[in-house]
Formats: structure tokens, C-alpha cells, sequence
């Protein structure tokens, strides 16, 4: 799978914002010249061959008869899949097109371009070829049985743009029932960024992430994941607030996902307002959208961090938190300390699929979020506790501690 930015196609082939050919009887739609529907027109990726197809002797190799002997040692052998086909390096990026961006759920034909993206940043940073797949269907059951049928295809399968608390079931029955990673990066992909960024702030300023109490905004599928992850990275504490309020055992309106959370977090026992909650808080993150008021920032703790994440319009624009704050991120590329699922995504499923690990475990998170953290090095400063994504150290880091991380959780096998 070629990431490749130029149209493989021809203008004559392709016309119009929607890709409707003159041939088809559709007159092109008029439109003022856009960078962006420029760069889209005709999709961003394209397929291309790894093998030279130069004359019949290749044919003969590549295809009939040649290929005949490959898929009969398969069906004798189907552990051969890995070596002798792209399956182990390839990953589905499926979605159902409910929870896209913050567009929300916009279908699955509007998400494609949200897909193709997610799939030609695999290939850029990761080296791991990617298929955007979309499903006409928001059926729970149906959508994992869709995608269980078509696993044998691929190596792994990255999750995209479902909506909470769908997207919880839809990976944990998957996890269950498939032999290769599947990973929903909106959970965790947002997490292990996130804890590195965090683990960075600390050593700024001379803390440890047990001595932090952080509060979440927003209980979705990115602050479930976040919450969870930091507990088990071994954060102090932290509470996680929805429209409602702190998700505390109090509160009698909580979803089975919310009611879990309450069981997990929020060790002071707080409850009532986000703004309440960050009296006193070391770190706000903030992955809800919303505003955040200035006065609730100024309540936190000295030497906080406040990492805003919501795009475009962070909960706390980053001119006010420098008021208060000693550290600042956002989801934003155009400041400082872009918390940015780049950052983890293409590293964890190449490192995955490198030693054909069965899952992505939380000790292969943890290894990579280390291992993102640990890109900084000395160059740690206020506006630098993450790495740029254009950094060509960070995915063979995360690869390699997440490769290991999967060799140290296997058992030698037996003598």
C-alpha cells in the first residue's frame, strides 16, 4: 500500500468534487479552487505492486501457476499466512462513521477521507501499509461480525471513529475472539500520548506522576482510556467529570462504563462541578470540548499542568493557562506540546506486528509511552515535553520498546 499524496489518476479521469466523471452524465459541480479538495480529489493512497511484473515469467511467478504452490503449503501449514503473503503487515483502520472528528456521526462515506488519512499516516510514520475500511451498519453485533470474517486478511485492526460507549464492547468482544491486535486508537492511542507528555511535565518539575491528582473532562471513549491508563501508570489520583458533573458512586444516572470509572477513580470523593474538582488539581486534561472558565484554572495548584486537547477551540486557550500553568499542551498543531495520536499509533502496531503479537497489552502501552517520553531527553523544556510528530526518532523508539515489551510477556517455549 503506496501513502502516496499525488492523484494516481488522470484529470480526464476524474471530475468534480464528488468524482463523478463528465462520462457518466453528472456535470462537474462549481467550485472556487481549494488547497484542500485539491489535495482529496481523487483520494490520498493507492495500491502498488512490491513484485516486478515485467514479462510472462514474472506473471508466472506472481500469479498462475507460480502462486499455486504458495496457497497449497498455507492449506497444509496456515501459520505460512504470516510469511508468504502481506498479512502481517498490513492493518484494517474500520469505522462505523459515528464519532468522526468533531463532525460526529456524519455516516461512513464522509469518514473515508478521515480513514484514507489514518491510513497514509501509518504508511509515513510507521512504514505499516493500512486499508480504510467503512461500514454501512451501527449494529454492535453486526460490525464484529463484519469485522471477525474479514481478520484473516489482515494483521491487525485498528479501530476508527466509533461512538462510546459502542466502541468499549466492540473492542473487548473482538479482543476476545481474534488472535491479532485490535486496538481503538481514540481510547488509547489519545492515552499513551498522553501519559507521556504528563511523565515529562513531572520530571520538569521535579514530581512524580504518584504525587499528581489529575481531573478529565469528558467521560468518553479518550477520558475512560486516559483515566484508566494513568491508574495504571500509577497517577495519584484522578477524577473524570461529564456534562453532569464528577462521575463519583453518589450519582445514580451512571452508564455501566460510568459506574466502573466511579469504582476506579476519584479516591478524594469528590463531587458536583469540573470547576469544583480543579480546586487544588495538578492536572487538567480536557478532551470534552467545552470552555473551561479562567477562574477554575486559576484555583489549580501551583506548578500545574494543563493539557486542552478538544480541537479546534482547546477548553482552555492556551494564553490563559500560561497564566497559571507550568506546562501547556494542546491537540493543536499550530502550538506547543501537540498531544497528537501520530505520536503512538503507527510505533505500537509496528512493533506489534514486528514480533506478531496477538494483542497490544498494557505493558506494550506503557513501554511506549516510556519510549515516547524518552525521545525529549535532555531538550526537556516547558514547551517541549512531547515530540514534534515529524520526529524520525519516535516510531522506531516506540516499535522497539513495545517489541519487547510483547517478547518480555511471552513464555520461552518449551525445551
Amino acid at each position: 500500500m503506496a501513502a502516496e499524496i499525488v492523484n494516481p489518476r488522470s484529470d480526464s479521469e476524474v471530475t468534480g468534487a464528488a468524482g463523478v466523471t463528465e462520462e457518466a452524465g453528472a456535470a462537474a459541480p462549481e467550485e472556487p479552487f481549494d488547497p484542500v479538495f485539491a489535495l482529496h480529489r481523487g483520494g490520498k493512497m493507492a495500491v502498488t505492486a512490491t513484485v516486478p511484473l515485467r514479462d510472462k515469467d514474472d506473471l508466472s511467478l506472481a500469479y498462475t501457476p507460480g502462486v499455486a504452490k504458495v496457497c497449497s503449503a498455507i492449506a497444509e501449514r496456515p501459520e505460512l499466512v504470516d510469511d508468504y503473503t502481506w498479512k502481517s503487515g498490513v492493518v484494517a483502520v474500520v469505522t462505523d462513521g459515528t464519532a468522526v472528528l468533531g463532525l460526529g456521526d456524519i455516516g461512513p462515506e464522509a469518514s473515508l477521507p478521515v480513514m484514507e488519512g489514518k491510513a497514509i499516516l501509518f504508511k509515513q510514520f510507521g512504514g505499516v501499509d493500512a486499508v480504510p475500511i467503512a461500514l454501512a451498519t451501527k449494529d454492535t453485533d453486526e460490525i464484529i461480525e463484519t469485522i471477525v470474517r474479514m481478520a484473516p486478511s489482515f494483521g491487525g485492526i485498528n479501530l476508527e471513529d466509533i461512538s462510546a460507549p459502542r466502541c468499549f464492547e466492540i473492542e473487548r468482544r473482538l479482543q476476545e475472539r481474534l488472535d491479532i491486535p485490535v486496538f481503538h486508537d481514540d481510547q488509547h492511542g489519545t492515552a499513551v500520548v498522553t501519559l507521556a507528555a504528563l511523565r515529562n511535565a513531572a520530571r520538569l518539575t521535579g514530581r512524580e506522576l504518584g504525587e499528581l491528582r489529575a481531573v478529565i473532562s469528558g467521560a468518553g471513549a479518550a477520558g475512560v482510556a486516559i483515566a484508566k491508563f494513568l491508574l495504571a501508570a500509577g497517577i495519584g489520583d484522578v477524577a473524570v467529570a461529564d456534562r453532569k458533573g464528577v462521575v463519583s458512586r453518589d450519582r445514580e444516572d451512571l452508564t455501566p462504563v460510568k459506574r466502573e470509572l466511579a469504582e476506579l477513580t476519584n479516591k478524594a470523593g469528590l463531587s458536583g462541578s469540573l470547576e469544583s474538582a480543579l480546586a487544588g488539581a495538578d492536572v487538567f486534561i480536557g478532551v470534552s470540548g467545552g470552555t473551561v472558565p479562567e477562574a477554575a484554572v486559576a484555583s489549580m495548584a501551583p506548578g500545574s499542568f494543563v493539557f486542552a486537547m478538544a480541537n479546534p477551540d482547546p477548553e482552555v486557550h492556551p494564553d490563559i493557562a500560561h497564566k497559571y500553568a507550568a506546562v501547556v499542551a494542546t491537540g493543536r498543531s499550530d502550538f506547543p506540546n501537540q498531544i497528537n495520536n501520530v505520536l503512538a499509533f503507527p510505533g505500537i502496531f509496528a512493533g506489534a506486528l514486528q514480533v506478531r503479537a496477538p494483542r497490544i497489552t498494557e505493558s506494550m502501552k506503557i513501554a511506549a509511552a516510556n519510549a515516547l517520553a524518552d525521545v525529549v531527553g535532555d531538550a526537556l523544556a516547558a514547551d517541549y515535553v512531547i515530540p514534534s510528530p515529524f520526529d524520525e526518532r519516535v516510531a522506531p523508539a516506540v516499535a522497539a520498546a513495545v517489541a519487547a515489551a510483547a517478547r518480555a510477556e511471552t513464555p520461552p517455549a518449551a525445551e
